[in-house]
Order: structure tokens, then sequence, then C-alpha cells
């Protein structure tokens, strides 16, 4: 994960998506990438809830799709009857569910909390370890690949988001999004039907919408719910406005270009 300036020298290389969110929050940087969804996986629990639960001045301010090809990668050139280990990010692991049952079926598994993070731990152990990541985290840390596109399916791809302190201006060109979480008084029949029904009538299109645990006890669920259109037009800002009348909370994750 790293901010998104381009020049090299002023990247910044974090262990994990909580790491970035954070520093983001904090000011140590200016903006944070991190995964959201995966084809294969769907979301990254990890960005959801730390989103929803651990800052409050972090926004979305853009998503790029971007397509996944996963490498195998050593610190030094090894055979596959040589590893003992496979470290990454779980999402990545399982990504590679096939390759890892076809060509490493006895080899243990171990997560990391990130690809790069994975790549790291590799790079700097005299084990004959090897690490699922990108081909960048392999130039970072000196590594070699072993073997490319070892993902299940080839069409494989992220859903990243460029996180800020500050909202995304709202006068692009383009297509946006408008991302919120969503949280009710107490689970009662019809709940989520509210919640639907204030876009519906409206005919503002859903592009996503997912339940996670509340963290407040078995059963308590709050909503991710992302929708097509700026929260300033008017039948976004209709229905958000509704909602925070009839929910205990509404939280804005963002609004901002999408592509």
């Amino acid at each position: 994960m790293q901010h998104t300036r381009l020049t090299p020298a002023d990247t910044v290389p974090l262990a994990s998506v909580p790491d970035v969110i954070m520093a983001v929050s904090s000011g140590e940087i200016e903006q944070g990438i991190v995964p959201m969804e995966n084809t294969l996986e769907g979301s990254i629990n990890v960005t959801l809830d730390y989103l929803a639960f651990e800052v409050d001045n972090v926004r979305i301010i853009r998503e790029i799709d971007h397509p996944i090809h996963q490498k195998l990668i050593a610190r030094s050139r090894l055979e596959l009857g040589e590893i003992s280990r496979v470290l990454s990010l779980p999402h990545a692991l399982a990504q590679c569910r096939k390759f890892l049952r076809e060509k490493l079926p006895r080899v243990e598994t171990a997560a990391a909390s990130s690809t790069a993070e994975a790549v790291r731990i590799v790079s700097g152990s005299a084990e004959k370890w090897a690490a699922i990541g990108s081909q960048l985290a392999a130039d970072r840390y000196d590594c070699v690949v072993l073997q490319s596109d070892i993902e299940d399916r080839p069409d494989n791809e992220t859903r990243f988001v460029l996180l800020a302190a500050r909202p995304a201006p709202q006068d692009l060109p383009g297509r946006y999004k408008t991302s919120i979480v969503c949280t009710i008084a107490h689970d009662q029949p019809g709940s989520l039907l509210q919640i639907l029904q204030e876009f519906s009538h409206r005919y503002v299109n859903l592009t996503k919408i997912e339940s996670r645990p509340s963290k407040k006890g078995l059963g308590d669920y709050i909503f991710f719910i992302d929708v097509e259109g700026r929260q300033d037009d008017a039948p976004v800002a209709s229905a958000l406005k509704c909602l925070e009348c009839k929910l205990a909370g509404v939280k804005m994750l963002g609004s901002y270009p999408v592509g």
C-alpha cells in the first residue's frame, strides 16, 4: 500500500491496510491506496471495518479497478519442491487456491498483513519460504519471481480506492459513486427494506449492498451501500436526508469519480 504521488522517491510503503488508513487519518501521508473488493474473493473486510469503525476523517476520493496477476516470489531461485512455507495476505492466498493445491499440496501457508509485507518477510529470511505478491514488491525487496500468473482465473481484478482526509471535488466530469454505511437502531422487520425504498422511490441505482457485523453483538449488522451519482445530486441528497432521519446512523465514506 502506498500514497499516490507519482515520484517513486515520494512513495511510502506501509505494511498493512490499517497502517495506510491510520496514516491518512493522522496526516502522516496525504493520500493512500487500499484494496476494497476482489472479483474472486469479494470484499476486503479489514478495509470495510476500518473505514466504518476506526476513522471519521477519511474519505474515498476515487476508485480504480485493476487486473491482479499474482506471482510466487522467493529470496533466491528455488525449485517448488524446496519451498517449506508460502506467505501472503489471506485474500491473495485464496485467489491462488488451485495453484497451491496442485503445485504445493503439502506446503504450509501463513497469513501476512499484506502481499508486500509477505515479500519483505521472505526477503529477510534464510528459510526456504516463498510469498505471493506483485512484481513491484519483488523488485523493491530484491527477490526473484519463481512463477507468474498463479491466480485461479486470468480475469482476476481488484477494486482499489484512493483515500484522503478531505472529500473528493464534486465538479469533475464522468460518473460518480457515493458510498455510505447505514446503522439501524435495532433489528426489526423491514429495516433493510426501509433503506432500499428511499433509493428505489427516487430511481437511484444501487451498485452494491453488503452487511457486516456491527461488533456490538451477534445478529447486529451495519450495511455498506454504494449508489450511482454524486451526494449533491437531488435524488441522492434527498434519499440520504431521509435515511438520516430514520436510521440510528448514516456515515459518508465518500462521493467520488469511478473508473
